[in-house]
C-alpha cells in the first residue's frame, strides 16, 4: 500500500494493498450524548480543516464530561524496545514489520504475465499471419505495464491498487488500519481533520499548515516526533496484531521517516530503528487495551461516517 503526502501529512497505507467487520456497530447521532452536548463548534473546526479549533472543541467536551477517551493518553515517553517485547504484545513476525510488501505487486505483475502469455499461446493457433502478429501483440502488454511502471509509477500503483481489491481481506485491512491511525490520535490528543477509504486516497489526515510548516523548517521537537511516530505506526500495529503478514506499512514508513528527517536534534541510525519499534509496541499496547474502540471506529469508517460520528463511535463503545 502507499500513501498521498501533499500539502498536508496523511497517516495512510492502502493505494496498493489490502470485509467488513462483521461487529455490527450503531452510529448512533448526536442524541446518544447528554442533551447539553453541542457538536456545532467541532463540526465548524474539522469543516475549515483547522486542528487549534478542533482541539478547542474536544477539550470542551471532555470538561463537559462527555469526551472522555480524547487525549486520554496523553503522556508519551520513548524507550529501548527489543524485537522480544513487539512478539509478546502478540505481534506476528515482528522482525519482518519494517520490510516492505510486495504481495500486490507480485500477484498483479505474476496475473498479467500469466493471462497475457495464456492467451498468447491460444491466439498461436490462430490461422495464417493471424497466428504470428496476434500473439506478439498480446506478448507486447506484459513490456507496456513494465514501462508504465518506469516512467510513471503513480499509473501502475493505481491499477495494483485497484487489483488489490481482490483479495478477500482487503476491505478488513484497510478498515483496521485506517481506524488505528484514527483511534491512536485521538487517545493522544492529536486532533483529526478527515480521513478517506477510497482506493489510492486512504489516509487519515491530522496536519494542518501550521505543523507542516514545522516540518518544513525541520524544527520537529522530540516530545512532537514520539506522538507523530506512534500515530504513524498505529496502522503498521493493527495488522500485525491480526494478520501474519504486513501489506500496509511502507507508506507508514515513509512518513515515519519524513518526520525523523524533520526534527531537531537529528536522532542516529541505531535510534531510529529503536523509535520505530518503541511507536509500534505503544501503538499496538493501546489498540489491544481499546479493541472495543477500535472495532467501533472499524465499523463507523467503513459506513462512510463522518469524523463527528466515528468520534461518537469511539465514546459510545467506551460509555
Amino acid at each position: 500500500m502507499s500513501s498521498s503526502i501533499s500539502l498536508s501529512i496523511f497517516f495512510s497505507s492502502f493505494a496498493r494493498s489490502t470485509h467488513s467487520n462483521s461487529i455490527n456497530w450503531r452510529i448512533r447521532s448526536s442524541s446518544a450524548a447528554p442533551p447539553n452536548v453541542d457538536f456545532t463548534s467541532l463540526q465548524s473546526a474539522i469543516a475549515k480543516k483547522d486542528s487549534d479549533a478542533v482541539k478547542e472543541a474536544l477539550n470542551q467536551l471532555s470538561e463537559s464530561g462527555w469526551a472522555k477517551k480524547w487525549s486520554s493518553q496523553p503522556y508519551v515517553s520513548r524507550r529501548t524496545t527489543s524485537l522480544r517485547e513487539l512478539t509478546t504484545l502478540g505481534l506476528k513476525n515482528a522482525e519482518n514489520l519494517a520490510i516492505p510488501s510486495v504481495r500486490n505487486d507480485a500477484a498483479f505483475l505474476f496475473t498479467v504475465v500469466g493471462t497475457t502469455g495464456f492467451l498468447g499461446l491460444l491466439a498461436g493457433q490462430l490461422p495464417g499471419d493471424w497466428g504470428f502478429f496476434v500473439p506478439y501483440l498480446i506478448g507486447s502488454i506484459s513490456l507496456v505495464v513494465l514501462a508504465i511502471g518506469s516512467i510513471s509509477p503513480g499509473l501502475l500503483q493505481a491499477a495494483i491498487g485497484a487489483f488489490s481489491t481482490f483479495f478477500p481481506d482487503y476491505q478488513d485491512r484497510i478498515a483496521r488500519h485506517e481506524a488505528a491511525h484514527f483511534l491512536v490520535a485521538y487517545l493522544l490528543g492529536l486532533p483529526i481533520l478527515g480521513y478517506s477509504l477510497d482506493i489510492g486516497k486512504e489516509n487519515v489526515n491530522l496536519i494542518d499548515e501550521k505543523l507542516e510548516k514545522i516540518l518544513y523548517s525541520g524544527q520537529l521537537d522530540s516530545k512532537e516526533l514520539d506522538r507523530l511516530a506512534v500515530v504513524a505506526m498505529a496502522g503498521l500495529a493493527a495488522e500485525g496484531l491480526k494478520y501474519d503478514k504486513v501489506v500496509g506499512q511502507s507508506a507508514d514508513l515513509f512518513t515515519l521517516q519524513r518526520f525523523i528527517n524533520r526534527s531537531k536534534p537529528q536522532i542516529k541510525s541505531q535510534e531510529q530503528q529503536n523509535l520505530t519499534r518503541w511507536a509500534v509496541l505503544f501503538a499496538g499496547s493501546l489498540l489491544k487495551n481499546n479493541e472495543k474502540l477500535h472495532e467501533a471506529v472499524m465499523s463507523a469508517m467503513s459506513k462512510k461516517a463522518s469524523v463527528v460520528e466515528c468520534i461518537e463511535a469511539i465514546e459510545n463503545a467506551a460509555a
